[in-house]
């Protein structure tokens, strides 16, 4: 089967939209039963079967067996060239982890290193049902031919520091792959405050009210970074970035676990994402987010697995589980964080966070981004509440198909990306 399928339908589906406008609240998900149809990377038709227009040359119609049909997840923050690190740095605190096992092999990386390092991960987000990723990295132009050659959706996140890239580099590479491939787009970023300097941190603000361009960051993963920043300047990571004017137009931080009170006003007041990464904070014993705080001061959320180094998996099933869970019990509370609240973060909110609003529901017009999930698996049974199964008893194992720009990737267990996945292995094995 090629992945080039020019006209779909799928019907007999419970589809979940995730469209705004059938939503009466934010923790309300409606599921309708009936089909969808797709012509090239567009869906043409979501609704029920009785008010379908009747077509016919169909390159392939797809019986859903009543399964889910749902806009595919978006992963908002990872390192996807990271893969080549997986399990070979592991129970280590995080800036021992960073600076003596991350960094020094990093410098080695080749282009073709990370060429295959992207293609493995790629294939990683498929089985998982990620259909976009926010993939900050170094040697962009090996990052964008993966994607490209795999069919992917990929956003890139600038990841300028002291140590890789430049502010005219990012600049460059901003102008040149948000005009380059429909599957390709870029957002201005660096690394972390405490990785760069304050003048290019200055330079990366001026480039930002340049091109009125949202700029993001890690930010407050941990303790210490916000104890040497206001060591350095007197004020936390969040305040002496927005001091310097980096967020008048919008962007976010990665893991924001240690935020003050003052940072989530900045948060707030200049609608800046918190993207949470809530296995690799676990793992590196960051710390958990605040947040069911940040929600109800009006902050906006989306969801990341960071990269495969610190994770160690691309799994966005455990990432909505821990997410949930991780503020029941923060809060003490077993009712903080609806199941559906975190569904749509993973879905529909990651794409508005990632400048991805045309993948974010399912409706005529927008991007055929979409999964198939079983439920014909026993732990999706009962069905008393379908949208919450998928959060705290679905797994990777449940999705069935991914398609992305109308192009089915990955199907039953099989990969149409263009490369033997067993060729993927092998190069990647060969790095270390």
């Amino acid at each position: 089967m090629s992945k080039d399928t020019s006209a779909i339908r799928i019907y007999n589906a419970r589809i979940i939209t995730m469209d705004p406008a059938a939503s009466k609240s934010s923790t309300e998900l409606t599921v309708i039963k009936g089909e969808i149809h797709i012509d090239s990377s567009l869906i043409s038709y979501v609704g029920p079967s009785s008010t379908a227009p009747v077509r016919t040359g169909w390159n392939r119609e797809i019986d859903a067996d009543g399964n889910i049909l749902m806009p595919g997840f978006k992963n908002a923050h990872t390192h996807s060239g990271m893969t080549f690190l997986r399990s070979y740095a592991d129970d280590l605190p995080l800036h021992q982890w960073l600076y003596d096992k991350v960094f020094p092999l990093e410098a080695k990386l080749t282009p073709d290193d990370i060429y295959w390092c992207s293609r493995l991960a790629i294939l990683e987000y498929l089985t998982s049902g990620i259909t976009a990723n926010f993939d900050m990295y170094q040697k962009t132009p090996s990052i964008v031919q993966a994607s490209i050659d795999s069919g992917f959706r990929t956003v890139l996140c600038g990841s300028v520091n002291n140590y890789v890239s430049s502010v005219h580099e990012m600049e460059q590479e901003f102008l040149m792959y948000n005009n380059y491939d429909p599957l390709i787009s870029f957002q201005l970023g660096f690394h972390a405050e405490y990785t760069t300097s304050r003048e290019i941190l200055e330079a990366i603000a001026s480039l930002s009210h340049q091109y009125k361009a949202p700029v993001y960051t890690h930010n407050s993963e941990t303790s210490s970074e916000v104890a040497e920043c206001l060591n350095r300047y007197g004020a936390t990571p969040t305040a002496f970035l927005d001091h310097l004017g980096m967020f008048e137009y919008g962007g976010g931080g990665f893991h924001c676990i240690y935020m003050t009170e003052e940072d989530l006003e900045i948060y707030k007041k200049r609608k800046l994402w918190v993207i949470t990464n809530p296995a690799s904070n676990l793992k590196l014993a960051s710390g958990i987010a605040p947040l069911t705080h940040m929600l109800d001061k009006g902050i906006r959320l989306a969801i990341g697995t960071d990269g495969p180094a610190s994770n160690n998996c691309l799994d966005m099933f455990r990432e909505m589980f821990l997410t949930t869970s991780l503020q029941k019990v923060r809060n003490k509370n077993a009712a903080s964080m609806d199941a559906n609240l975190v569904l749509k973060m993973a879905a529909s909110d990651g794409a508005h966070a990632m400048g991805l609003s045309s993948c974010s529901y399912l409706a005529p017009g927008m991007q055929a981004d979409l999964i198939l999930m079983d439920i014909h698996q026993p732990n999706m049974q009962p069905l008393n509440d379908i949208t919450k199964n998928i959060v705290y008893s679905g797994s990777k194992q449940n999705i069935k198909m991914t398609m992305i720009a109308g192009n089915i990737l990955y199907e039953n267990g099989q990969f149409f990306v263009g490369e033997d996945p067993e060729r993927i292995y092998q190069k990647v094995n060969e790095i270390l």
